[in-house]
């Protein structure tokens, strides 16, 4: 009797312990299945939106790219230029130069450049960084240097290629000179990649960019430009319209986005090398070299033009060579970061102003000219002390030389100079080396650029 009570006992806990056992693990498997069940169910409608939006993509860009011209040699499907670009945005340093320039040692140290032209869309700076230009696009070739028709411009030429509304990556075949008949309007999402060959625009009209967005201008000689006008002008396959008379600029950038101008070498035009007015925003001016100009770059309208408060340009690695005057650049309102430029020559000022931009000035080397009277970096054009003392101006990290000095101002708000920076500055000391290279490259295919 006494050997009997402790194993009923026994008997009864170790059943009371299998059912709170399978109790649990059915209710841990019910849990499972159901949040099984939930992600299946998520999986199934991402995979659905997935397709759905991927198939309306390519049906899109399909139809977008129809009238493009192939390239047979270089032209990769579309969908293995996206499936690569995503690849190569995600290791940007693999062929790293180590010049200190990061658009350069993104992309130059490639010897298959000329196969993966697109890549430079994933190596932008600065607040034009997002340009993608004609990345999502086919390639067109400009075969034909001519302008004869500007309201119907001929397949193969520079004109048809950039007024297409489809994305583009417009290359030339061989090296040509261009001599526009009247400005040439270029539409959004395009690139004009002058790489491996030699090629002026020049002697006429020149570049304009109109309430449009995402544009790559990259290695083009643009000069003597003149102003055109006064003609009819296509701007679209479907549109064309009268223009009145431009102002001869280098490239003029009004009411556009996403802009990127880089290793450009740009001179001797009729008013600016590049002017950026009417709201546009989002612009990096990059590695181009500038040089035999009076009035170099000005960034906004007019000082009444208050919407140009919204303005952001990165002003980076660029030389400022031979021969200039002034506005380098000239700035009204907005934010503007001069980072690592060598400015080499100038004759009146180097950076100058008015209705209160903020200036942030970093790593640059400025150079001043032998005149006594010029050795001033900085203009406030027309506006009185007392006017522009607030202003937030600030030179940080640069080398004066030659009796070169700054003249800050302002209070050093910090949430205004963030709002005038766009990529941290290197040493003014490694601004020969970041620069060496600014103006159009010499490429050749086979070989680093």
């Amino acid at each position: 009797m006494t050997m009997e009570v402790p194993k009923k006992w026994f008997a009864i806990c170790s059943f009371l312990f299998l059912m709170l056992l399978l109790a649990t693990i059915a209710a841990v498997v019910q849990k499972n299945d159901s949040s099984n069940s939930r992600t299946v169910e998520a999986e199934q409608l991402q995979s659905r939106n997935f397709n759905s939006s991927m198939a309306a993509r390519e049906k899109e860009m399909e139809a977008l790219n129809e009238n493009a011209v192939q390239d047979p040699e270089e032209v990769i499907s579309l969908l293995e230029m996206t499936m690569r670009n995503n690849t190569e945005r995600r290791k940007l340093g693999y062929f790293s130069c180590g010049t200190g320039n990061p658009i350069d040692d993104c992309w130059r140290c490639d010897r298959n450049w000329h196969r993966n032209r697109k890549r430079l869309a994933d190596c932008g700076i600065g607040f034009g960084r997002n340009a993608i230009g004609g990345r999502h696009g086919r390639f067109y070739v400009v075969t034909d240097s001519r302008d004869d028709n500007p309201v119907n411009p001929r397949p193969g030429t520079l004109r048809h290629a950039v007024i297409q509304t489809q994305p583009l990556w417009i290359i030339f075949k061989r090296n040509m000179v261009i001599q526009l008949k009247q400005e040439l309007i270029i539409n959004s999402f395009k690139t004009i990649d002058g790489r491996g060959v030699n090629v002026h625009i020049a002697y006429g009209g020149c570049l304009t960019l109109q309430f449009i967005t995402n544009v790559i201008i990259h290695g083009l000689h643009i000069h003597d430009c003149k102003p055109t006008g006064n003609a009819l002008v296509r701007s679209s396959p479907s549109h064309y319209g009268w223009r009145t008379m431009a102002d001869g600029d280098a490239i003029s950038i009004f009411g556009s986005s996403h802009i990127w101008i880089d290793h450009n070498s740009l001179s001797h035009c009729a008013d600016g090398l590049v002017d950026a007015v009417m709201g546009s925003t989002a612009i990096t001016i990059s590695n181009n070299h500038m040089a035999h100009h009076n009035e170099v770059m000005l960034l906004g309208h007019s000082d009444s033009y208050v919407r140009d408060k919204m303005m952001q340009v990165t002003i980076a690695y660029n030389h400022f060579g031979k021969g200039l005057i002034q506005r380098m650049p000239r700035c009204r309102h907005g934010y503007f970061h001069v980072v690592n430029n060598d400015y080499t020559h100038w004759e009146m000022y180097a950076i100058g102003g008015s209705a209160s931009p903020t200036i942030n000035s970093q790593g640059n080397r400025y150079l001043a000219p032998a005149n006594p009277f010029a050795k001033e970096v900085t203009k406030r054009v027309d506006t009185n002390a007392r006017n522009w003392h607030g202003w937030n101006w600030r030179s940080e990290g640069d080398l004066l030389l030659n009796g070169a000095y700054f003249t800050p101002s302002g209070a050093g708000a910090s949430a205004s100079y963030a709002r005038a920076s766009s990529l941290g500055a290197k040493s003014s000391s490694m601004v020969g080396t970041i620069t060496s290279n600014a103006g159009v490259l010499g490429c050749r295919r086979g070989h680093q650029c």
